[in-house]
């Protein structure tokens, strides 16, 4: 079967590569999994290359994503207690998802990575057709991925999306953990949605730590993977090292 992305996208000649950034587990101190992130060549900034993708490209940029960070992980992750990785996609460059996720499955064969490694997550940064979006999350999680919600609290639809699917992870947007230790109310926020996703057997990622006061906060709430500037910043083409010093 051959959707309509692979019959109408011509091949994109944008140039790139990926970082990757860990999100910690501080249970086992070791990464859970390390996310990769867009990057020129050079280690340019995301924006430089997202700012050239348009609807033309989308389909085909979105598809050597996968296959770029899937390719630098199978050489860079250990074999032994190999972490996950996970992924950016979008929903709106995926038309057909077993059809679309052929080129993934065979990147992830060809280097031997193990599918129920991989994570997808996506970020509510545009209206989504809810039908189609859901559509992608339950194939994907059929075919052997994890899925996860970015941003979980910035979006369209959170709350309504997740009483339709619950995903493997919500990572909890971080403006919501900026400040936290010294900002009660988003304490009672977060507090009680950590409440929520446990009860719906949810695993929760925070991201965006920057200081020790933020992650005490975190930890003190039973938040075991972290992800942030406190951690570790992303590393080019290669895995940061784990330090919590702020």
């Amino acid at each position: 079967m051959t959707c309509q992305g692979c019959r109408s996208n011509p091949q994109t000649d944008l140039a790139f590569s990926m970082a990757f950034q860990p999100i910690f587990d501080v249970r086992t101190k070791r990464p859970f999994a390390h996310e990769a992130l867009v990057r020129g060549l050079e280690g340019e900034g995301a924006a430089r290359v997202l700012g050239l993708v348009d609807a033309d490209n989308r389909y085909r940029f979105d598809q050597q994503c996968r296959v770029r960070a899937i390719e630098l992980a199978s050489e860079l992750f250990p074999r032994e207690e190999m972490p996950h990785l996970s992924i950016n996609f979008m929903p709106n460059a995926v038309y057909e998802p077993r059809a679309c996720i052929r080129q993934t499955l065979e990147t992830a064969r060809r280097t031997d990575f193990p599918l129920d490694r991989i994570i997808f997550e996506f970020t509510e940064v545009e209206k989504l057709d809810t039908a189609h979006l859901l559509n992608i999350l339950r194939s994907y999680r059929e075919i052997g991925f994890k899925t996860a919600i970015d941003d979980f609290g910035a979006g369209y639809s959170g709350l309504n999306l997740l009483s339709s699917f619950q995903p493997d992870l919500v990572k909890l947007d971080m403006d919501l953990i900026r400040g936290i230790d010294t900002d009660s109310v988003k304490q009672v926020v977060v507090r009680h949605t950590l409440a929520m996703l446990h009860d719906l057997d949810v695993t929760v990622v925070c991201e965006g730590i920057e200081t020790a006061g933020e992650m005490e906060v975190l930890t003190d709430f039973g938040v075991n993977l972290i992800q942030g500037y406190y951690i570790a910043r992303p590393t080019f083409e290669g895995l940061s090292p784990i330090s919590l010093a702020a």
